[in-house]
């Protein structure tokens, strides 16, 4: 088992459900703050902060010190503006924080303050629209916050509308918009990540269990592939969650929440197609998350409802079980120190 340490944001609110954020090696986790469904960590590039999602229905984010030995000191708390926020990250300058509320289908903005705390919000933006899927698509619902490559452009993912919006974010912390992606209608878009090298995205997609490849350039991307998350004929409902791609850019892994695996893609060259190569188990059920290791050399898979962490090793781009994995209430969130 690693001895790299972690921290694991739990739900909180859910029936058996964790105190909140833990840290240590995973054989050796244990609570390090006690706060409200911090469902999406993040940490400041120099290592000094650590940021939090509070997932509830009057959203907030929280600010943590991160002590020497890895122990959390909330600096405050702020308003998200909205309901449910589930995922956030900071600009690469350091200045703000994004996050993403699902429920409501909004973006709130908050400054960073030299110390580490949050500001009042510079922006609150509403998304608007939906899509063909009654039950999931009725409004809009953000998913993610990300930045590509270079740090030039944020994109959002909305999930309620099949959209993933492209901006820049001006020195006073708003978004101003370059453009937008339609995915295919009932789509789902949920996560996005960037080819490290290649002019190239990856779009995983909740409600219909497709992975959409995108051609990137000047803040716009365009799809190119259409590809299914599991094998031909998979039976059942199936919601795909978190997408990963590796350092190198030669393969990706996706979650499947209801198949319970975890999906491997090989990833062509120029980064503008990809092959499904395994499908794995994820160790659990429901895997929420997935995380490398800060090497790269293993896969941590954050099984939701079967209260699990497992890990994987990872060699040429293909995965195996490593070890029995370990319990901890309703993980949905690991962030790899």
């Amino acid at each position: 088992m690693t001895s790299e340490r972690i921290y694991v944001g739990s739900y909180t609110s859910q029936t058996g459900g964790g105190d909140g954020i833990a840290f240590g090696p995973l054989n050796g986790i244990a609570a390090a703050a006690t706060i409200a469904d911090p469902s999406f960590l993040v940490r400041s590039a120099d290592g000094r902060f650590l940021y939090a999602t509070n997932e509830e229905q009057d959203g907030k984010v929280a600010a943590f010190a991160i002590g020497a030995d890895g122990g959390l000191e909330l600096l405050n708390q702020q308003p998200t503006g909205g309901a449910h926020p589930c995922h956030l990250d900071i600009d690469p300058s350091g200045r703000y924080l994004l996050s993403a509320n699902y429920t409501s289908g909004s973006v709130a903005i908050h400054p960073i303050a030299a110390d580490g705390s949050l500001g009042e919000a510079t922006q609150y933006l509403q998304r608007e629209g939906s899509g063909p899927n009654a039950d999931r698509q009725e409004g809009p619902h953000a998913h993610q916050i990300a930045f590509d490559p270079a740090g030039a452009f944020v994109f959002d993912v909305d999930l309620g509308s099949d959209t993933v919006y492209s901006s820049t974010l001006t020195a006073e912390g708003s978004l101003q918009e370059v453009d937008r992606l339609h995915i295919h209608p009932g789509a789902g878009p949920r996560h996005l990540v960037f080819h490290p090298t290649a002019g190239a995205a990856y779009v995983i997609n909740e409600l219909d269990s497709t992975l959409t490849v995108c051609s990137y350039a000047d803040g716009k991307l365009q799809t190119v592939q259409t590809a299914s998350t599991r094998p031909a004929d998979s039976p059942g409902e199936n919601y795909p969650a978190e997408l990963l791609i590796s350092a190198d850019g030669r393969f990706l892994c996706g979650s499947n929440r209801g198949d319970n695996t975890i999906a491997v893609f090989a990833v062509a060259s120029d980064g503008l197609s990809v092959e499904l190569v395994q499908t794995i188990s994820s160790g659990g059920n429901w895997p929420r998350h997935l995380a490398f290791s800060n090497d790269g050399t293993q896969l941590y898979a954050a099984n939701e409802q079967s209260d699990q962490i497992a890990v994987f090793a990872i060699s040429n781009g293909r995965l195996t079980a490593q070890g029995e994995p370990v319990s901890w209430p309703k993980p949905v969130c690991i962030l790899p120190v």
